[in-house]
This record gives structure tokens, C-alpha cells and sequence, in this order.
């Protein structure tokens, strides 16, 4: 889909994002909220063995998942307030990397991605430019940037760290890291390079996961160190397709590990350990299950695309596994689109 296309479409978010999926990081734990009632029935006995034993200690995480939930209702209106507070007053200390240029790419990532958009391009020619880690779990990796863009890039992200801008995190796992769309480089750099150079890629190598039919995408940059997160939990993504790309910095550790699909039994999973390169790049399906194990020294930025094809999310989300049921949202939402005659556009609602 043209740019100018996807930037005169409406992107939703589905309304279990205030009720499912919260994070509890204190018990390294997920949990669906929707009351007091609920919360002990479902998660009394797990909380406890993870050490939520007291009466204190349960209304502590009541607290917590009601501020979380408040936080995501408010989510819309702070960061469009955000958003415009760095539009207006930050200064960029690296100009350069807010546009792509294909002197930025690594040449092989390029000649992948032309390779891609030729009449006869397959599977197995693709290959020919890419690492396979894993063709049961169809994880790949390639270098995506240059050392150079990788080093500006990371001075720009530090030098935004650094000033006193408002700051949205990414997640609830990630509290160190900067949302690109807040920061003005979501448009010129991630767009342009999910369109113009990973959606010819993707194409082959994820045509049942919506691979070719890519129309909107989250990125954020997350920041491990030994004085902030250190890991990451396991989990799947709100995503079709994630890419993973290693920024740099001298770290020791940290290793990404990948299970299954989401849908396998854990009991069944075969597990793989993958270290983090920096300038490259680890392609896989969103549902795949992974994690980062904790750093054992320095510091590791990594920034992450979740990809989105509102051709697969429209018909069940992948958060909640169930039809969406749309809410307001600005920019790209979380990927969900709203056809015209579509029967969802009964009972839409809004985040307030």
C-alpha cells in the first residue's frame, strides 16, 4: 500500500488493550483485569507462588493495574500532548537520520529487497541474501543499517534521552526506550522502510502472516542496562510480523531466546538462544514467543518494528483472539481498519 494511501485510512485500536495483557513486573507475570473479583479468581493461586501473599501485597497490585489502566485510557490525549511539546521545542543533535536514505542500509539488505520486486523473485532466491536461524520457526536475520547510521542514530536517541522533553515509554515491559512516532521519526525513516524495503522481503517469507499486505506498524527503541531493564520477560507481540534490530553499544550477555508459535503447548516448545549483532536485524512472525535474557554488562539498544496487516487483525485480534472491538485512536493505532459497511461500526467507542 502507497503511503499516501495508508495516510488517508482511519487505524483503530481494539478495546481489550485497557483490560488485557497488563504487566505485572514485580511477579514477571501477564494478567487480563477487569475487577477485583475477577483478578483473584483467575490468578489467586499463581500470584501466591510468586510471592503475593499478604493482603498488602494483593492491594499493591490492584493499585498498580488500576493505574495502568488509567494511564492507557489517557494514553491518546498525552501523547498527541507529547508529541507536540518535542515538535515545537527539540532541537536534534543529528539531523540526518530523521530521512532514509539507502546509503544508511546495508548494501546486502538492499540487493535483498530489489531482489524481492523482481518479476521471477521466490523463496529460495530470497535466501540466497538472508540468514536463516530457524526455517521450522521461520526466524531470519540480515544486517538492516551501516555501522555509521547506527552510531548517528544512537546519539540522537541519547541526546533526546538526555534533554528534558516529555517522554512516552513503549510498554509496560519497557520502561527505558522512546516511542519514534513522538519523536518525529516515524514518518521519514519507518515508514518508507517497511514500504519501500521490508515489505518486498516479507512478502516471501511470511505470505500466510499478511507478509505482503503490511499497511501500518509500531516502532520504539528500547534501552537495556544494568541500572534500568535488564531483561525481558517472555511474550509474544501485537504484531504480524516483528523485526528486532540491534543498534550497538558494548554489552556483554542478553541473548534473545525464541519458543514457538503462541499456539503450541509449552510443554511441547523447543527453545532457541540467539545473540544480539549489532546493525542487524531479527525478522519473526508476532505470535512467536521470546524474550531477552538479562545483561550481564554494559548497555544494548535495540529498535523494534511491529509490523501490522489489518487483512489478518480485522478478523480476530491478537491480543484477545477475538473479533475487535474498535476504540478510537490516533495515527496508526494498533492496526485495525474499519471498511466502509463493515457491521463493527456498531457500538464503536472512544478512549477518554
Amino acid at each position: 500500500m502507497a503511503a499516501s494511501e495508508a495516510a488517508g485510512r482511519r487505524f483503530f485500536r481494539c478495546a481489550c488493550y485497557c483490560t488485557e495483557n497488563l504487566f505485572l513486573s514485580r511477579y514477571r507475570l501477564h494478567v487480563r483485569f477487569v475487577g477485583e473479583q475477577q483478578l483473584r479468581q483467575d490468578y489467586a493461586q499463581i500470584l501466591e507462588s510468586r510471592g503475593c501473599v499478604t493482603p498488602e501485597d494483593f492491594k499493591e497490585v490492584l493499585s498498580e493495574l488500576e493505574l495502568e489502566v488509567q494511564r492507557r485510557k489517557q494514553m491518546i490525549q498525552k501523547a498527541e500532548e507529547r508529541k507536540a511539546i518535542i515538535a515545537q521545542l527539540y532541537k536534534p543533535v543529528q539531523p540526518r537520520v530523521y530521512t532514509l536514505r539507502e546509503p544508511f542500509l546495508a548494501p546486502e539488505f538492499v540487493a535483498a529487497a530489489k531482489y524481492s520486486l523482481t518479476p521471477n523473485a521466490n523463496l529460495s532466491g530470497l535466501l540466497r541474501y538472508i540468514e536463516v536461524i530457524s526455517d521450522e520457526k521461520k526466524i531470519y536475520r540480515l544486517q538492516i543499517f551501516t555501522k555509521d547510521y547506527c552510531r548517528m542514530l544512537l546519539q540522537e536517541l541519547e541526546h533526546f534521552e538526555q534533554s528534558d522533553m516529555p517522554k512516552g515509554r513503549p510498554n509496560t515491559m519497557n520502561n527505558h526506550g522512546v516511542l519514534l512516532h513522538e519523536l518525529g521519526l516515524d514518518e521519514p525513516l519507518v515508514t518508507p522502510l517497511r514500504e519501500q524495503y521490508l515489505q518486498p522481503l516479507t512478502a516471501l517469507l511470511y505470505p500466510d502472516y499478511g507478509g505482503g499486505r503490511l499497511d501500518s506498524h509500531r516502532a520504539f527503541v528500547v534501552k537495556y542496562s544494568l541500572d534500568g531493564d535488564v531483561d525481558l520477560s517472555y511474550h509474544y507481540d501485537n504484531a504480524e510480523i516483528t523485526l528486532n534490530i540491534s543498534l550497538g553499544r558494548q554489552f556483554a550477555e542478553g541473548n534473545l531466546v525464541f519458543g514457538d508459535y503462541y499456539e503450541v503447548p509449552k510443554d511441547e516448545m523447543s527453545y532457541l538462544e540467539l545473540p544480539n549483532l549489532p546493525t542487524y536485524g531479527v525478522l519473526h512472525r508476532g505470535g512467536q514467543l521470546h524474550g531477552a535474557l538479562p545483561l550481564e554488562s554494559g548497555e544494548r539498544w535495540n529498535l523494534i518494528i511491529w509490523m501490522r496487516a489489518s487483512v489478518i487483525r480485522n478478523l480476530m485480534c491478537p491480543m484477545c483472539k477475538k473479533p475487535p472491538q474498535l476504540v478510537e485512536d490516533e495515527g496508526y493505532g494498533d492496526g485495525f481498519t474499519l471498511e466502509e459497511g463493515d457491521p463493527q461500526t456498531v457500538g464503536l467507542c472512544t478512549l477518554t
